[in-house]
């Protein structure tokens, strides 16, 4: 069964995974929403369109320092970390939303824990590459953002995947 409430949430039940209920998305943006610090062509619509499911937050060092700008007009919580313990406070990020509600998508090793650790990780294999860590920690690989942002769009793809 899937549901998208008005309230957002994705809310899918997976025969022999367990239910799920996605009130937050957490990406990594540099490797995941952008290459170079520049937001991925065509990726602000579909940002857009998936913000009416669950609230969407960005977690980045900002190497490039353009996330603020690139992400200018899309509706989602940016938050700039320090350069250091990148992995442990991306886990604190979304312990703080509620781990058991978030799905998190990433690519980098810093993003491993994050993965692991939510209700959905999501690992996303782009022009960057993606951690052999961070593949293991994830539910679910896709080969790139627009297919993993689709998944919450069409949920039944989820059900298809992680079905046993």
């Amino acid at each position: 069964m899937v549901r998208i409430t008005i309230n957002h949430m994705v809310s899918i039940a997976v025969p022999e995974f367990g239910d799920i209920a996605i009130t937050c998305i957490v990406m990594d943006y540099n490797g995941t929403l952008a290459v170079d610090g520049k937001l991925l062509p065509g990726l602000r619509g579909l940002l857009l369109k998936v913000s009416g499911a669950a609230d969407l937050h960005v977690v980045t060092a900002d190497t490039f320092g353009l996330a603020a700008r690139e992400l200018e007009g899309v509706p989602c919580t940016l938050k700039i970390l320090e350069k250091e313990n990148q992995k442990e406070a991306k886990y604190a990020y979304i312990t703080s939303l509620g781990g058991k509600n978030t799905a998190a998508i990433g690519n980098g090793r810093n993003d491993s824990t994050m993965l692991k650790n939510a209700a959905l990780g999501i690992a996303v294999l782009q022009e960057e590459g993606a951690a052999s860590e961070t593949l293991f920690a994830a539910d679910v690989v896709c080969r790139n953002v627009f297919d993993a942002l689709n998944l919450f769009i069409h949920p039944k793809r989820l059900i298809a995947t992680l079905r046993s």
